[in-house]
C-alpha cells in the first residue's frame, strides 16, 4: 500500500507540473525544448584561445598520406562546447598503431602539429589546433578482460559505456566519471575522477600504459616503470605522446543500497570527515548543491550507496537511460528563469527519488519497502543524451575547482555571490572528493571537494563576454582559497592566473619540450599559454 501511495503522489506531482507548463508555455513550445539534436550545432568561431598565426595556403598546398584513411581533409572541427570551431589540415581515422606511426612521420616530414581526439569533452582546444592533424581514436577501441589479473587492456578510443558492458555482470570499473561517455585516451589525459571516493582519480587504477612518442617509438610507462613519463602523461592533454594501450584495474560488480538526505551545505565538510571517509561500506558517492533561487547553493543533497549483501541480487542487463525527453524537457526549461530552476529543485528533492530504477531483492523488501538496490555499474551506465539539445544560439559549459576540504564553505559563499552578480545561469552543481594527485601537473596537491559547475550560455558575443568574466573572477576565488581550477575547459584564464595556480606549469612545458623537442603534438591550449 505504501508503495502505491509513493507512486499516487508522484504521479499527481508531475500531472500537477504538466498543468502548469501548459499554462505557461505552448505544446510546440514544449515540443522545441525536448526535442532530439538534429545533429552538430555551428556556433561560430573559436572564442577561448587565441588562434594560432598558421600558413593555411602552405598547409591546404601539402599533398594527404595515401597510407591511411582520412575522414576529413580541410574544414573544420568543434568540441562539445561549440565555441571552439577552428580550421584543421584534416582528421585521420585511427585503427592501428601502424595508422599512429605514419602519420606522425608525415606531421614529420611537412612541419604539421598532431593532436588527439575522442569524443572532444575538453572545451579548451585540447584536442586540436589550427591547421593541424587530428587523430581520431574513436574507432581504436579493442577491449580485453584479463580475468585472471583482475584487469581490462583497452586501447585509447574505447568509451567507459563500451568497457561497463564488457565487464558487467562480474566486474565493474574502479575509477572514471560520473557518466560514460568519455573514452579511455581522453580520461587518461585529464586524469579524470568521479563518484568513487575511495578510489581516487584514474591514475591510480592504470598498471600500465603502451605510448607513442613524438619520434615514432614506443615506451611502456606506470607507476613504477618509466614512472617520470608515466606521471606526465597523466593529465599531459596530449601533448608528450599518444598512449596506444592502457591495462586498468577493475572492481567487483558490488551491491549497493542507494541513500540520500537533505542538509545545509555548511554540514557536509563535517559529515564527510566524521561519516562517510570513514565508512568503508560506502562506494560511492556525490552532492548535488540547490541551483534554485530561493535556496541557492545553501542546501545540499547528499548522495551514497553503500555495500549490501547481493546474495540474492539478480544483475540484470545493463540499460540505458530513460525518460530522455522528459529529462531534456526539464533541464532545458530550467534554463528559463526562476520559476522553472524551482521547479526543477524541488523535483529533485521530492520526486525524482520515487522513481529510480532499481531491484529490491526478496529479503530486503521485507525490511523495507524503501530499499532500493543496484549494482555498482548501474549509476556510472548513463550517456547522459538528454544534455543534447536542439536549442538554437545556447550551449552549456562545464567548470570544476579543486577546494581544501577546510576552505569548502567560505569559497561556495564566494561563488554564489560571483554567480549571482554575473547573473550566471547555473543548471547544476555537484560535490566530489579527490584525493592528493601526484601526477606532474596536478589539480589536488592535497585532500580536495571538486564543484563541478555546469552553466548555460548563449554562444553570441553577450554570452561569451559574461562566461569569461563569471570565469576570471571564479579562478581568482579560488586562488584565494588556495585550490586549483581544471585545465580542460575554456581558455578564458590568464597567463598570470595559470602560473598562480598551476606553480609547476613552466617546468611541465620545459620536460615537453624535452619529450619533443620539434613540438609535434601542440595543441590550441599549448599554443595559448606556452608561447
Amino acid at each position: 500500500m505504501r508503495k502505491f501511495s509513493q507512486k499516487f503522489k508522484t504521479g499527481v506531482s508531475v500531472a500537477a507540473v504538466v498543468v502548469v507548463l501548459l499554462g505557461i508555455y505552448s505544446y510546440r513550445k514544449l515540443q522545441a525544448l525536448a526535442a532530439d539534436p538534429t545533429g552538430e550545432k555551428d556556433c561560430g568561431p573559436a572564442v577561448g584561445g587565441e588562434q594560432a598565426k598558421i600558413d593555411l595556403e602552405r598547409i591546404k598546398a601539402i599533398a594527404p598520406l595515401k597510407d591511411v584513411k582520412w575522414s576529413q581533409l580541410g574544414g573544420s572541427i568543434n568540441d562539445a562546447s561549440c565555441l571552439n570551431k577552428t580550421e584543421i589540415y584534416g582528421m585521420v581515422e585511427v585503427r592501428s598503431v601502424e595508422d599512429i606511426a605514419k602519420t606522425l612521420a608525415f606531421a614529420r616530414d611537412n612541419k604539421l602539429s598532431v593532436t588527439t581526439a575522442g569524443v572532444r569533452h575538453s572545451m579548451g582546444g585540447h584536442a586540436f589546433r589550427k591547421g593541424g592533424v587530428v587523430l581520431d581514436m574513436r574507432g581504436f577501441n579493442k577491449i580485453v578482460l584479463n580475468e585472471s589479473s583482475r584487469s581490462v587492456t583497452v586501447q585509447p578510443g574505447a568509451t567507459w559505456h563500451d568497457i561497463q558492458n564488457v565487464l558487467h555482470p562480474r566486474f565493474a570499473v574502479r575509477a572514471m566519471q560520473s557518466t560514460d561517455i568519455f573514452s579511455v585516451g581522453g580520461s587518461i589525459s585529464v586524469n579524470a575522477h568521479g563518484m568513487d571516493h575511495q578510489a581516487g582519480a584514474l591514475a591510480k587504477s592504470i598498471k600500465s600504459m603502451k605510448v607513442m612518442l613524438a619520434d615514432g617509438s614506443l615506451r611502456t610507462v606506470s607507476a613504477t616503470e618509466n614512472k617520470d613519463l608515466f606521471n606526465l602523461v597523466v593529465g599531459g592533454y596530449g601533448l608528450f605522446g599518444v598512449i596506444v594501450e592502457a591495462e586498468l584495474d577493475m572492481s567487483d560488480n558490488l551491491v549497493y543500497q542507494t541513500g540520500r538526505r537533505m542538509m545545509d551545505y555548511k554540514e557536509f565538510p563535517a559529515l564527510f570527515a566524521k561519516e562517510i571517509e570513514k565508512d568503508g561500506n560506502i562506494g560511492l558517492m556525490y552532492g548535488h548543491l540547490s541551483t534554485a533561487p530561493s535556496s541557492f547553493l545553501k542546501e545540499l543533497l547528499l548522495y551514497t550507496y553503500t555495500k549490501v549483501d547481493g546474495t540474492d541480487f539478480k544483475r540484470e542487463s545493463l540499460g540505458e537511460v530513460s525518460g530522455t525527453k522528459l529529462r531534456r524537457l526539464t533541464i532545458n526549461l530550467s534554463k528559463q528563469g526562476p520559476l522553472f530552476q524551482e521547479m526543477k529543485w524541488l523535483s529533485e528533492k521530492h520526486i525524482e527519488h520515487r522513481m529510480e530504477t532499481c531491484t529490491v531483492t526478496r529479503a530486503q523488501a521485507i525490511g523495507s519497502a524503501e530499499a532500493c538496490l543496484v549494482n555498482r555499474n548501474d549509476p556510472m551506465h548513463d550517456s547522459v543524451p538528454y544534455l543534447r539539445n536542439s536549442l538554437p544560439d545556447d550551449t552549456d559549459i562545464l567548470h570544476e575547482y579543486f577546494i581544501p576540504r577546510s576552505q569548502f564553505v567560505s569559497f561556495v559563499d564566494g561563488m554564489r555571490k560571483v554567480l549571482t552578480d554575473n547573473r550566471t545561469n547555473l543548471l547544476n552543481a555537484s560535490v566530489r572528493v579527490v584525493h592528493q594527485e601526484n601526477n606532474f601537473l596536478t589539480y589536488s596537491p592535497e585532500p580536495a571537494f571538486s564543484l563541478v559547475l555546469y552553466i548555460n550560455q548563449t554562444t553570441d558575443d553577450e554570452g561569451n563576454r559574461r562566461m569569461k568574466k563569471a570565469t576570471e573572477e571564479l579562478i581568482d576565488l579560488t586562488i584565494a582559497h588556495k585550490g586549483r581550477f581544471f585545465l580542460p575547459y575554456q581558455l578564458y584564464y590568464s597567463r598570470d592566473q595559470l602560473q598562480r595556480s598551476y606553480p609547476q606549469i613552466n617546468d611541465f612545458f620545459a620536460a615537453k619540450r624535452k619529450y619533443d623537442p620539434s613540438e609535434l603534438f601542440t595543441n590550441t591550449f599549448y599554443q595559448k599559454y606556452a608561447s
